[in-house]
C-alpha cells in the first residue's frame, strides 16, 4: 500500500506534469516530423499497403469508440500510416464509421479499407493501451504483423475488473453526486442502491439487444421510484429527504455514458457532421432519460398519490459543507473512472481532475459569475490538467477530462426543467432545461480548451536555484551529518 500511494503522489508531481515528455497526440500534430518512418512501401505490393491500412482502421477504430474525437482519431491513423512508409493516404472519420484510401499514383488504382465502429462498453484500460501501442509503433519498430496481433489481444480482452466492481463503482459515483448536491448519508445510501438497480438491470437489457434509448427510459424511470416512495414515506418513517438529489444522481450517472465532450470538440475542431451525429445521440439518449422520468412522475401521481416537492430555484455551497462536497466531487470522478475500468494509474490522477472541476464550481458559487461559465472554467482547468499528464504518458487526457467533469454534469437542471414542464411551472422548466444544455457545451468547450492550451504548451523554465542558497543547504545537510 505504501509503494502504491507513493507512486500515485509521484504521479502529481509537479515537474513531472511539465516535463518535456510528448503525449502520443502531440507528437502527430500537423507539421510535426515523423519519429523513425519505415522505407517507403513499393506502390505494387499490395498486401504490405493492405496490411497496414488494416492495422491503421482497428486502431482508430478503438479510438473513435471511446469517444475520442475524429480529427485526433484520424491523425493518429495517418500517423500509423506514416510511420510504415504510407505518406499518401486519406482518411474519412464518420460518426461510426473510419475508411482510409492510400493512394498509389495516377496510372494505379488506390487501395482503401474501411472499419465499423460498434458501441462496446466503455473501457479506459483499452484505450490506454492502444494509445501505448501507438507509442510502440513509433520508437521500438515493430512489424505490422506483430502490432495485429497486439490490437486483436487488446480488443479481444475482458474487462480488467469484475462486472460487480464496476456495479459498485457506478453506485459508489451516486452516491458522491449526491452528497455533491448537498445530500446526506440517507441520501448517498438510497442513491448507491437506485444506482445499482439501474445498472444491473439495464447490463441484462443490453444482452438481449434492447436499444439503448430503451435502457435510458428505464433507467430514469428507476431513478425516480426508490426516491419518491421514500418521500411518501418520509413522515411515517420519521426521516427527511430531497428525493431530487436521488434522481439528479441517477440522471448524471445515465448522462455519464455519452460523448458529449467528443461531440463538441468534432464541432469546434473541424468535423461538424461527425459532432452533429454524436450531439444528436446524446440529445436522443437524453430524451429517454426524460421519458423514464415523466412517466415515473405521473405514475406515481395517478396510481399512488406521490407528489413530489416542487423544484427550488437555488443549489448553493454552504461554507460549512464546502469540504465534504468538493471531496465528493473527486470521490465520484473517480469511481466514475473506476466504473469504466480505468488502470489503477489512472484513479488517483481522475480523483485530482475531480477535485479541481468541483473546488472550481464550488469557489465559483460565492461569485456572480454564474453556472455556465464556472463549469466552463472548471472543464477548461481539467482538461489542461489531463493534457498535461498525458504529456508524461501516465494516461490518455480523454480518461481525466471525462472523468473530471463528470460530476458536474447537469443532471438536477435537467430533473427541474422536466418537473417544471410537467407541472405548473413551465416558464421555470424551459428555463431550467436551456440552462442544462448551456453548462453541457460549457463542460465539452471548456475540457476542448483546456486541452488546447495542454498541447500548444512548452515546458516552462523551473526557477534556478541560486549558488549561495545551494551551498548553504550542502553546509547545513554537513553539520547535521557531523552530529
Amino acid at each position: 500500500m505504501r509503494e502504491y500511494i507513493g507512486r500515485a503522489l509521484g504521479f502529481l508531481n509537479p515537474v513531472r506534469l511539465i516535463g518535456d515528455s510528448h503525449a502520443t497526440i502531440d507528437t502527430i500534430e500537423p507539421g510535426s516530423i515523423m519519429v523513425s518512418p519505415r522505407k517507403p512501401i513499393d506502390r505494387f505490393d499490395v498486401a504490405a499497403m493492405t496490411e497496414v491500412l488494416d492495422l491503421a482502421t482497428k486502431i482508430g477504430a478503438v479510438l473513435l469508440d471511446s469517444g475520442t474525437a475524429a480529427i485526433d482519431t484520424q491523425q493518429q491513423i495517418i500517423f500509423v500510416c506514416g510511420v510504415y512508409g504510407l505518406e499518401d493516404v486519406d482518411v474519412d472519420v464518420t460518426y461510426n464509421t473510419i475508411q482510409v484510401s492510400a493512394r498509389r499514383g495516377a496510372t494505379l488504382p488506390p487501395i482503401t479499407t474501411m472499419e465499423q465502429v460498434y458501441y462496446r462498453s466503455m473501457d479506459f484500460t483499452r484505450l490506454a493501451q492502444i494509445d501505448r501501442l501507438v507509442r510502440r509503433i513509433r520508437d521500438m519498430a515493430l512489424t505490422p504483423s506483430t502490432a495485429h496481433r497486439m490490437v486483436d489481444e487488446i480488443i479481444t480482452a475482458p474487462h480488467p475488473y469484475p462486472h460487480w466492481v464496476a456495479t459498485c463503482a457506478w453506485g459508489l459515483m451516486a452516491s458522491g453526486i449526491s452528497v455533491l448536491l448537498g445530500g446526506r448519508i440517507l441520501v448517498a445510501v438510497l442513491a448507491f442502491l437506485t444506482t445499482v438497480a439501474i445498472v444491473t438491470i439495464n447490463r441484462r437489457l443490453n444482452r438481449i439487444g434492447t436499444p439503448v434509448f430503451f435502457q435510458q427510459t428505464i433507467g430514469g424511470f428507476i431513478a425516480v421510484v426508490p426516491a419518491a416512495v421514500t418521500y411518501g414515506l418520509s413522515e411515517e418513517l420519521g426521516i427527511s429527504i430531497q428525493p431530487s438529489q436521488v434522481i439528479a444522481a441517477g440522471i448524471v450517472v445515465l448522462l455519464s455514458g455519452l460523448s458529449l465532450v467528443g461531440s463538441v470538440q468534432d464541432a469546434i475542431t473541424g468535423a461538424p457532421i461527425t459532432g452533429v451525429a454524436r450531439f444528436f445521440e446524446v440529445l436522443l439518449m437524453t430524451g429517454g432519460i426524460i421519458a423514464g422520468v415523466g412517466v415515473a412522475i405521473r405514475l406515481l401521481e395517478g396510481t399512488v398519490g406521490i407528489y413530489l416537492p416542487t423544484i427550488d430555484t437555488t443549489t448553493s455551497f454552504g461554507a460549512v459543507d464546502i469540504a465534504p462536497r468538493i471531496f465528493a466531487g473527486a470521490v465520484a470522478a473517480l469511481a466514475y473512472a473506476l466504473a469504466s475500468y480505468a488502470e489503477r494509474r489512472a484513479l488517483p490522477v481522475a480523483f485530482l481532475g475531480g477535485l479541481i472541476g468541483a473546488t472550481i464550481v464550488a469557489a465559483a458559487s460565492f461569485t456572480t459569475v454564474g453556472d455556465v461559465i464556472a463549469n466552463g472554467v472548471a472543464a477548461a482547468s481539467v482538461g489542461l490538467v489531463g493534457g498535461l499528464l498525458a504529456r508524461r504518458a501516465l494516461t490518455p487526457p480523454l480518461v481525466v477530462a471525462v472523468a473530471g467533469i463528470t460530476p458536474l454534469l447537469p443532471g438536477l437542471a435537467i430533473y427541474r426543467g422536466l418537473y417544471g414542464i410537467l407541472g405548473d411551472q413551465t416558464l421555470d422548466g424551459f428555463t431550467w432545461v436551456a440552462s442544462a444544455l448551456a453548462i453541457s457545451c460549457s463542460l465539452a468547450a471548456g475540457v476542448t480548451l483546456g486541452e488546447f492550451i495542454a498541447r500548444s504548451l512548452r515546458r516552462p523554465q523551473l526557477p534556478v536555484r541560486p549558488a549561495w542558497m545551494s551551498m548553504l543547504r550542502r553546509n547545513r545537510l554537513q553539520g547535521y551529518r557531523r552530529r
